[in-house]
């Protein structure tokens, strides 16, 4: 049976049977850097150290970007409509580039082209949680009260192609029609339960590595930096961008911050360092006029994100 959990019980498109999995204390699942390469330094207060890393995958021929490189809208237009209040900037543009896309980790975010239901084509972003899964925004994979005949639900397919550099793929790309989420989203559209997966028919996450993830308390969350990198639609199009700063706050479902974010970066991880390693705290989803905010990894959203990861 599906995990049933309230609104956090775990939901497929596929037909096959979901299984409970329970976290034990502490709550953590590590991130693995991948087979490949050297991680990218971070300084001391816990932010990325951009800029300064040189590419291992020289050597590598990149595949040519062949889907529409023309802009596409943010996935979240498909459910909310054209507001601005979906993914913000606010006042001075903090966002720097990411040229080296084949460091990790970097290359364990992934840039997204969704085909909704309707035929329509859309952006957004996720970030591998182990070899073969990714995880990002409920809106995502499942679009709710569009308004536009055969639309909602479900996405037809996703096409995930990690650390993409505007026309490059460094690790080419992975079509996917399996994706998860939770009744929370998927029969109520409720923002605090925006979140799901996207499950990939390789293992391409062994070589880009992936992000670890945690439930942390209040306490531990208002102390530390917040990273979030994506592909937004304001830049040219398949190309990273990264911020990072401060929480500015919490709630028991969702966490607040002021890192600059813009349509397209739907499905981020929003992500803390936390003895070494990268570890997401919270999925990217949703703007605001002073914050942006991100559906906050509780227990009940680790639960499922690690089921989903198995």
């Amino acid at each position: 049976m599906p995990n049933a959990n309230g609104p956090h019980t775990a939901v497929s498109n596929q037909p096959e049977e979901l299984t409970t999995v329970v976290a034990e204390q502490p709550i953590f699942e590590g991130p693995s850097e991948g087979v490949q390469g050297s991680p990218t330094p971070f300084t001391s207060d816990g932010l990325e150290q951009v800029g300064h890393t040189r590419s291992l995958f020289e050597e590598v021929p990149a595949e040519r970007w062949v889907a529409p490189t023309a802009p596409l809208s943010d996935i979240g237009e498909a459910s909310f409509g054209p507001l601005d209040m979906l993914e913000t900037v606010h006042g001075p543009d903090d966002r720097v580039q990411i040229t080296d896309t084949t460091s990790y980790p970097w290359r364990a975010h992934a840039s997204l082209l969704i085909t909704a239901a309707d035929n329509s084509q859309w952006i957004g972003t996720g970030w591998f949680i182990g070899p073969h899964t990714l995880a990002t925004a409920g809106h995502v994979v499942h679009i709710k009260n569009s308004g536009v005949p055969g639309r909602d639900g479900w996405v037809k397919s996703i096409q995930v192609m990690p650390g993409r550099n505007g026309t490059l793929l460094p690790f080419g790309s992975v079509t996917s029609t399996n994706f998860r989420s939770v009744t929370g989203w998927t029969n109520s559209g409720d923002e605090n339960f925006d979140y799901g997966a996207i499950i990939i028919p390789t293992e391409l996450g062994a070589t880009t590595g992936w992000f670890g993830f945690g439930a942390w308390p209040d306490a531990d969350l208002l102390k530390i930096s917040a990273n979030i990198s994506g592909y937004p639609g304001d830049k040219p199009p398949g190309t990273q961008w990264y911020d990072g700063r401060g929480i500015s706050s919490v709630n028991p479902l969702k966490v607040f911050y002021d890192i600059d974010t813009f349509g397209g970066q739907s499905g981020s991880a929003v992500y803390r360092i936390h003895n070494g390693g990268r570890y997401g705290i919270a999925v990217h989803a949703y703007g605001g006029a002073t914050v942006n905010s991100g559906t906050r990894i509780t227990k009940a959203v680790y639960d499922n994100l690690l089921l989903w990861k198995a």
